[in-house]
């Protein structure tokens, strides 16, 4: 036994059966993920799979080890019942789901009440832009998400808001993104933050949690490869690369996501190398060994 060993060993013997068996509990809980949360998927990895066979293909996602899954309406065409239906069968529940930008509140209250009967916590919301958008166009998006974020608020769902690169542009020394979170209530809206397009833009995900402590219900994780030029611009290549695989420190990132507010996190990998199925259990055995 090392002296390492033998210290731990000292230390828990200390403590006691009881207190011994729930340290080494915690220890095993800790380890099962980042901060103990289920590991999710965003089941835009695996789209093209759902569309052919959406209940063969949560199966194999739930075999994986998967617990959560977020989707994107219109939900593959299947009615609420039928989707808790499948998702029950797997065992995976779903707290969160994408909705297109609605054209008026009528259109998005419907959407509310869809998401109420599905059963989810979270709706994930986007704004309008102009072509080139304008800072004004973030302006207007923020009001948006508060009106919307209210719609929620009186159905018991929480609005979030998902990031891709280009909401890190600057006007005139003013960050978009940093805008919307300026304009937004802070209890109506909540962010989704991707941490591969914070990071694509040039930006850490770790000072926005710093910055703005409790905003960030949701994340996305998905992992860049090397050589790419930081830019909230245009994007070139396939910078996409399976979680562990790139060059984003997730230990660090997971290690500050509790001051940003985290609840649920999800795999994400908008292009693969690989077969997707492939590449999400290669995201799922880096994160299920992943000690934070």
């Amino acid at each position: 036994m090392n002296p390492t060993n033998r210290r731990q060993f000292l230390k828990e013997l200390s403590l006691g059966v009881p207190a011994l068996a729930l340290s080494r509990s915690r220890a095993t809980y800790l380890q099962a993920a980042p901060l103990g949360l289920p590991i999710g998927l965003i089941l835009y990895t695996v789209r093209d799979d759902c569309a052919k066979d959406l209940e063969g293909t949560l199966s194999k996602v739930a075999q994986i080890g998967y617990k959560e899954v977020e989707v994107g309406a219109p939900f593959f065409g299947r009615g609420a019942s039928e989707i808790r239906r499948i998702l029950n069968g797997n065992g995976l529940t779903c707290p969160s789901a994408h909705w297109a930008v609605a054209k008026t509140p009528s259109e998005w209250q419907k959407q509310v009440e869809y998401t109420g009967e599905i059963g989810l916590k979270y709706m994930i919301s986007t704004i309008p832009l102009s072509k080139p958008a304008t800072l004004d166009d973030y302006k207007r998006g923020a009001e948006l998400l508060n009106r919307q974020g209210e719609q929620c608020r009186k159905a018991g769902i929480q609005l979030t808001y998902h990031n891709h690169h280009f909401e890190f542009k600057t006007f005139d020394g003013v960050v978009a993104y940093d805008e919307l979170l300026r304009r937004t209530d802070a209890k109506l809206v909540k962010m989704e933050l991707d941490c591969f397009w914070v990071t694509f833009a040039g930006r850490d995900p770790v000072e926005y949690f710093k910055k703005y402590p409790g905003r960030f219900a949701l994340l996305h994780i998905k992992d860049l490869k090397p050589g790419h030029t930081p830019s909230p611009h245009k994007v070139e290549g396939q910078p996409f690369t399976e979680v562990g695989r790139g060059v984003i420190d997730w230990r660090r990132i997971f290690a500050a996501a509790t001051k940003g507010g985290l609840k649920h996190y999800f795999v994400e990998q908008d292009k693969c190398d690989r077969p997707p199925l492939e590449s999400v259990k290669i995201s799922y055995d880096y994160l299920k060994a992943l000690n934070v």
